[in-house]
């Protein structure tokens, strides 16, 4: 049963498993006292430090271990802010960071938009930096879409503007080290195939922070209470593990990736492929397939044995797109994200290529989406289509059903108040090479027209 959804949290790596064993047999006492099986316990928590700090490019005393990676982003976060509160409230963010970030970031941030491919504009970041920021974040790498994030280039602006850089390495840092510059990095270790529950905090030294929230003497101060010490062991354990098989493991899975990519559109017709096809992470691919309820995708996927994921809205409780994908202003709908744990097979991968085509088509028929355009049809020069209070796919649905019943040159205006279909409809059109017009707000939802070129 093909796991592909490593992105949200990898398989337990053996040596996690192997380390998290003996730690639990050997790590179980206090590592702040002073007695013979404290000493063995803080013997362990130090050399988990270094193999972390290590990996991360820092020193020891300069990471701390946190409760989990959305802690050490809030952590993070609060006390870079409180640090440098003389300067400032105003934190720069790109507009697809984790929701972690943007949620400790506050409602007053500064969002930077991305290019269509999930890369941060950079002008845009560095001209957002000025006045009175107190810091700016940049993940190292998207965790919807696989994108790398300019880090180097952003921390050099970063630098040039005095401004504090910290970086979400949550998806990236079991595939290599960080471009140097940051001020700040978290990680979690869930990501890499450590146990869940263990997140990383790095704070240059230099660097303002102010520790917030309940404190005490451990973890310096910025990560309270007692450490899961065996699962720390295990998180650096795994982390030691995957970096040494990294280099490999990325060549064989990024090839199995673009084959995904290649294929999708091949196999899958009106499916877009998201993402900057270069320069991404090697084992997450995501794409779009129109006219496909998301949430019915990815069951009948699970049926068929693959376990992925989807930022589509009819997937979400919110009943909204993912952030990302409208930030990016990429089709939202029948959104899948395949993310290939180490170990994954070429024939696993070629099983799911198999099995997508008739997974998609059956779910398309049963909504009823119709083949082809009507090229030869003359009717009214304008429709209006009235699909308010239905949700994702269904207003591009019947946006389908009836362009073939227009001229050429003539519109179809449909009425909908799905937040996904801001996104879909103009993506449609790209897809479908009509012309969108624009949407027009309305009490209830908006009016969005489409004229019919083909």
């Amino acid at each position: 049963m093909p796991y592909f959804d490593a992105a949200s949290s990898a398989p337990l790596h053996p040596m996690a498993r192997a380390a998290l064993q003996a730690a639990l047999d050997e790590g179980w006492a206090d590592p702040a006292r002073l007695y013979r099986e404290g000493r063995r316990a803080r013997m362990l928590l130090d050399a988990a430090r270094e193999t972390a700090a290590e990996a991360v490019g820092c020193r020891p005393d300069e990471l701390v271990f946190t409760a989990s990676g959305t802690h050490a982003v809030h952590q993070g976060i609060a006390g870079a802010l409180a640090g440098r509160r003389r300067v400032g409230r105003r934190v720069v963010v790109s507009a697809v960071e984790h929701s972690s970030v943007l949620h400790a970031a506050g409602e007053d941030a500064a969002v930077v938009p991305v290019e269509r491919s999930g890369r941060v504009e950079l002008a845009a970041f560095t001209a957002a930096l000025a006045g009175d920021t107190a810091l700016a974040c940049l993940q190292s790498a998207n965790h919807e879409v696989g994108t790398e994030q300019p880090v180097a280039e952003a921390a050099e602006a970063c630098r040039a503007a005095g401004v504090p850089l910290l970086v979400d390495a949550a998806q990236s840092l079991g595939w290599g080290p960080v471009a140097d510059g940051w001020s700040l990095l978290t990680a979690s270790a869930h990501k890499w195939g450590g146990p869940a529950g263990v997140g990383l905090l790095a704070v240059r030294k230099g660097v303002r922070f102010a520790p917030q929230g309940p404190a005490d003497e451990r973890e310096s101060g910025r990560s309270p209470g007692f450490p899961n010490l065996p699962a720390i062991v295990a998180a650096a354990a795994s982390l030691r593990a995957v970096r040494a098989e990294a280099a490999a493991e990325a060549a064989r899975l990024s090839a199995l990736v673009d084959r995904i990519r290649a294929r999708v559109p091949e196999l899958v017709p009106d499916t877009e492929v998201v993402g900057d096809p270069v320069r991404r992470l090697p084992h997450l691919v995501t794409f779009s397939c129109l006219y496909v309820d998301g949430e019915t995708l990815l069951s009948e996927l699970d049926r068929e044995g693959f376990s992925v994921s989807s930022g589509s809205s009819c997937t979400s409780s919110t009943l909204t797109p993912s952030h990302v994908l409208r930030a990016m202003g990429v089709l939202s709908e029948g959104n899948v994200r395949v993310s290939l744990p180490y170990g994954t097979s070429a024939q696993e991968v070629d099983r799911f290529l198999a099995v997508l085509p008739g997974v998609v088509s059956s779910v398309r028929e049963r909504l009823g989406v119709p083949v082809g355009t009507g090229a030869d049809a003359a009717g009214p020069a304008a429709l209006v289509v009235d699909a308010l209070g239905k949700r994702c796919p269904i207003p591009v649905i019947e946006l389908a059903k009836v362009i073939g019943r227009v001229p050429v040159g003539g519109t179809v205006t449909v009425l909908s108040d799905d937040e996904a279909a801001r996104l879909d409809i103009p993506a449609w059109c790209g897809m479908r090479e009509q012309e969108y017009v624009g949407a027009e707000p309305r009490e209830r939802g908006a009016a969005y027209t489409v004229r019919r070129l083909v």
